[in-house]
């Protein structure tokens, strides 16, 4: 049976980052994706920070990790948000784009000293008296290994909504039934929840009338993200805001028994932050026009991202409240929206270092703990990476204060508080945020 020091589940933001750290403190590593062809793959918007995130890709960049050099070498568009607060709730937010995003981390793990990427499906944990030893694989295969860091995003029994039709997988593009490791889990005695997200339509930016929108440039000069970066190299685009309407508005409410949100189909926590569209007008009423930001993909596409209308209604439905906004009228729809619901763990059920309580030198991060967003995926990617390697080494975990960081802070509240709906990172959540700043992290 093949063995490594650290097998990292998942070629996520997190899993990039773990697999990444552990190689480059010397541990031989073995990255497992799905599809070779999606490691580092944005599944929804394409833009890395915002308030409170971006100070976590500023640490990550602090310790080592690969997101902030990445954006900034696919940034399209840098913006600061809260600039005219001070400089503690200042954060960096970059659109990126989305294919150069993908090919930069897939370049980054292939070229890694120590880090073997396979495509491979994990369906089962190796484990002997409540010590991961390895893990099979769908086809039945084993790999030894002295720790097991497992990443796995929306894939973990994964279950895709579009209204009433549902379907398993972790990704659109991607059906396929992830319920194997799930059930593992659950069989080593872990506590599971169900949440969910959703993400956009993507609209053919030909057929979108900019002129009916207002434009939103980014800062210039554009700030990079990263220490190591003097300034960025792309072209930087902008992005265009619109907004709904009582029409589209009027469509939204005639439809909601067609919602699988609403019927009762979609039973998962959804993100409190980030609402589905049919979430915002019916718990909002009183609104009577929602923001929408046309957000480019990428320098070599004319796809958009239409940030602000996710959402798991049937297709027709999206295509008529779509249509019903300014500016859209007559756009082409590429892909529709859909909602996912998936399992996360309990994550009360770890330590600090996010190594797993009931089974010893596992560890898990990302979505898998409750989380929602790529950089706070990444952030606990890099520590459950750095920690499996620690442990390998036989030295003792790196663990970061809540008082000292952001990733502290995250880390700290799903590991003493857990959490009841997937939790994104606020400059709120942070009680040093006077201290713990983008430009001292």
């Amino acid at each position: 049976m093949e063995g490594y020091d650290v097998i990292v589940v998942g070629a996520g933001h997190a899993g990039c980052e773990a697999a990444l750290a552990s190689a480059r403190m010397g541990c031989k590593t073995l990255l497992l994706a799905l599809h070779l062809d999606t490691i580092g793959f944005m599944s929804c918007n394409p833009a890395i920070g915002g308030i409170g995130k971006g100070q976590l890709v500023k640490e990550i960049d602090a310790l080592g990790g690969e997101m902030a050099r990445a954006t900034d070498a696919c940034a399209i568009q840098v913006r600061i948000l809260n600039a005219s607060k001070g400089a503690a709730v200042r954060s960096s937010r970059a659109q990126v784009d989305r294919k150069k995003y993908c090919l930069y981390m897939q370049k980054a793990v292939r070229n890694q000293k120590n880090l073997k990427v396979r495509a491979a499906e994990v369906a089962d944990l190796i484990v002997k008296d409540n010590t991961v030893e390895g893990v099979e694989t769908a086809r039945g295969e084993k790999i030894a290994a002295k720790t097991v860091v497992i990443t796995p995003g929306t894939f973990l029994n994964g279950l895709i909504h579009i209204g009433m039709r549902s379907f398993p997988g972790g990704r659109i593009e991607e059906q396929k039934d992830t319920q194997g490791l799930s059930r593992s889990l659950r069989d080593l005695g872990f506590r599971l929840l169900r949440f969910k997200t959703g993400t956009c339509a993507r609209l053919d930016g030909g057929t979108v009338d900019f002129s009916r929108m207002r434009v939103q440039n980014g800062d210039e000069p554009p700030r990079p993200f990263s220490l190591s970066t003097k300034r960025l190299g792309l072209k930087q685009v902008p992005c265009y805001i619109t907004y709904s309407d009582e029409k589209t508005h009027s469509i939204i409410r005639k439809n909601l028994d067609s919602s699988p949100l609403y019927s009762g189909k979609i039973t998962g926590t959804g993100v409190r932050y980030c609402p589905s569209f049919e979430d915002k007008v019916v718990k909002f009423a009183h609104h009577k026009r929602h923001q929408i930001f046309l957000e480019p993909e990428g320098l070599d596409t004319d796809v958009y991202y239409p940030n602000g209308l996710s959402t798991s209604l049937p297709e027709d439905v999206q295509a008529d409240f779509i249509h019903s906004v300014p500016g859209l009228e007559r756009v082409k729809i590429n892909r529709f929206g859909y909602g996912i619901e998936h399992d996360v763990v309990d994550s009360t059920q770890l330590f600090p270092a996010l190594e797993t309580k009931p089974v010893r030198n596992l560890y898990l991060a990302g979505q898998i703990n409750g989380t929602t967003g790529y950089e706070e995926a990444a952030c606990q990617g890099l520590i459950a990476g750095i920690n499996a390697a620690l442990r390998v080494k036989g030295r003792e975990p790196f663990i970061l204060e809540r008082s000292t960081s952001y990733i502290g802070v995250l880390i700290d509240d799903l590991v003493t508080k857990g959490t009841p709906e997937p939790y994104r990172m606020f400059t709120s959540r942070v009680e040093y945020r006077l201290i713990l700043r983008e430009d001292n992290a």
